[in-house]
């Protein structure tokens, strides 16, 4: 199964949903800070997601509960850069751990991560919009309901092919 993002759609088992993209549109070549979403076919690797809010979700992705010092390394000169970390965490770190619910459910996308390239771009994550659905820093985000959706046809064969 591929998803598929084209403009601000992205098609999974014949559904269209609505998403949310980066601040900064889509980049060939993105770049930490950017706030752009990068274009190319990454695999999704995991879903993390909020025990306390939610059930674990139906997905053949492997899961992983959130714990309150989870991060991800956005420090371009650290050794952990694009890793998960622990707050906390001596280098910038995004906390995971959120009040306003985009992060209950996190699936991270592979992009820059095998290998990882300093400053090719950190922490990109299919996760959940913002009610006013603003626009992300450079990842992709659906309305919670349809996130659980495209999880159910996710697994570890799951790749996004992300376009302009």
């Amino acid at each position: 199964m591929t998803l598929i993002v084209r403009g601000q759609r992205l098609d999974c088992g014949g559904r269209s949903f609505a998403c949310v993209i980066g601040r900064g549109g889509f980049a060939l070549a993105k770049k930490e800070g950017d706030g752009a979403t990068p274009v190319g076919v990454f695999p999704l690797r995991r879903l993390y997601y909020r025990a306390d809010r939610l059930a674990a979700p139906a997905t053949m992705l492997p899961r992983q509960p959130l714990q309150p010092d989870d991060g991800w390394c956005d420090a371009p000169g650290d050794s952990a850069y694009n890793r998960p970390v622990r707050h906390p965490y001596p280098a910038s770190a995004e906390h995971l751990w959120r009040d306003d619910g985009v992060y209950d459910l996190i699936v991270v996308i592979g992009h820059n991560d095998r290998p990882v390239i300093a400053g090719a771009g950190s922490a990109i994550f299919l996760h959940c919009a913002r009610p006013d659905r603003r626009p992300t820093e450079g990842c992709i985000a659906l309305a919670r309901d349809d996130l659980l959706s495209v999880l159910e046809f996710c697994d570890t064969k799951t790749s996004i092919d992300i376009g302009s």
